[in-house]
């Protein structure tokens, strides 16, 4: 799976690029060469006092350190020729050089807190939606996943591929909402459906267990002080729900069984030609309505050379800046010749089509079985 790592930018983690090291030093060279070529009665010399708090946000304490006594001293000793300040000029330039060192050393050490924090918070999200292998059994597969919240690696949507005694079994969900709020309830549906691989025995069964999951997560959210639904006892509570698409290859078999709750439906590309699949919906997870009755699980057929492209609607729903909603399937005949890969041509697509990229969760996974 490739995924975007929002790398802490600059005064935040990451170190200061090189034209933000150069410029304190360079700055200091030309004020000197300008105060040696310009009249004795114009002083340049005092320019130099703003560097050292320049200085701080591209240096560490010791560097500041050093930067400040440069400036100190060509400011202090007159017989330079750079400045002649003295008393409570050269106090007042000393005090914003010792404060230069304390915020260059306070900010380093927010540097070091926040790549901790970051190092820890992609550890435990990558836990929760780990890379997707390029194979999974037979099937061959292929990932992306882009979060809207920036800095973040989950959002709100969902997939996994998982190998079981009935089969290779893929998921492709959307829970409500999105960003780190949804990732409590993304983790809850991964780990229901990682059980319900292994246990289940018909994709029914495996809807079943992730409608059960959000209503439990439910029930845990509206709270035993109220047994109306609500904690102010107004019979109402929180609904979590989620769409979702359950796919099975069953083994030694040509064929892919599907189920969608809600969700938009897979493309199958086939040759040159790009085509829904055709699965009758079912209802939401989360509702209670997921069970036999009102699930409908398609045959699928494949051929040799078939791929199924699953998506979430932060892909289909994006728009352009006239308003028109991205065409996935129009597109995709023209991406999928690309070298890089069909799901990164989609996203890169994407990002051009919106002029920047949605403003909603994006998953892509493509799922084949290998060519005969």
């Amino acid at each position: 799976m490739r995924r975007r790592r929002e790398e802490p930018g600059w005064l935040h983690g990451k170190p200061p690029p090189r034209w933000a090291r150069l410029a304190p030093p360079v700055a200091l060279v030309g004020l000197v060469f300008a105060q040696a070529a310009t009249p004795g009665d114009i002083e340049l010399g005092y320019f130099l006092a703003g560097l050292p708090p320049v200085a701080a946000f591209a240096y560490g304490a010791a560097g500041t350190a050093v930067f400040a006594g440069i400036v100190l001293l060509l400011l202090g000793v007159s017989s330079l020729g750079v400045g002649h300040a003295q008393g409570a000029d050269l106090a007042t330039v000393a005090v914003v050089a010792l404060l230069s060192v304390v915020i260059a050393w306070v900010r380093r050490r927010r540097d070091a807190q926040l790549v901790s924090v970051r190092t820890v918070a992609e550890a435990a999200q990558l836990a929760v939606l780990p890379p997707v292998p390029d194979r999974v059994g037979p099937v061959r597969c292929a990932g992306l996943y882009r979060a809207a919240q920036r800095g973040t690696l989950v959002g709100g949507d969902l997939y996994d591929v998982r190998v079981g005694p009935y089969g290779v079994r893929a998921l492709v969900g959307d829970v409500q909402g999105h960003g780190l709020a949804a990732v409590g309830t993304v983790a809850a549906l991964l780990g229901a459906f990682r059980e319900a691989v292994l246990d289940d025995p018909e994709l029914v069964g495996v809807a079943a267990r992730l409608d059960r999951r959000l209503l439990a997560d439910t029930a845990d959210t509206a709270g035993p002080a109220s047994p109306a639904g609500s904690a102010d006892g107004s019979g109402e509570h929180p609904e979590l729900f989620a769409t979702a698409l359950l796919l099975e290859f069953p083994p030694g078999l040509d064929l892919v069984r599907i189920l969608s709750c809600g969700h938009p439906p897979a493309l199958l590309l086939r040759a040159s030609t790009v085509s829904e699949v055709s699965v009758e919906p079912g209802p939401p997870l989360g509702l209670g309505l997921a069970g036999p009755d009102l699930a409908v699980v398609a045959d699928v057929p494949l051929l040799p050379g078939d791929r199924l492209l699953a998506h979430t609607d932060g892909v289909t729903e994006a728009r352009d800046a006239a308003g028109e909603f991205y065409p996935l399937a129009a597109r995709v005949p023209a991406l999928e010749r690309d070298p890089a890969g069909l799901v990164e041509a989609v996203w890169q697509d994407l990002v051009e089509f919106t002029a920047g990229g949605p403003r909603d969760d994006v998953a892509l996974l493509v799922l084949s079985l290998p060519e005969a």
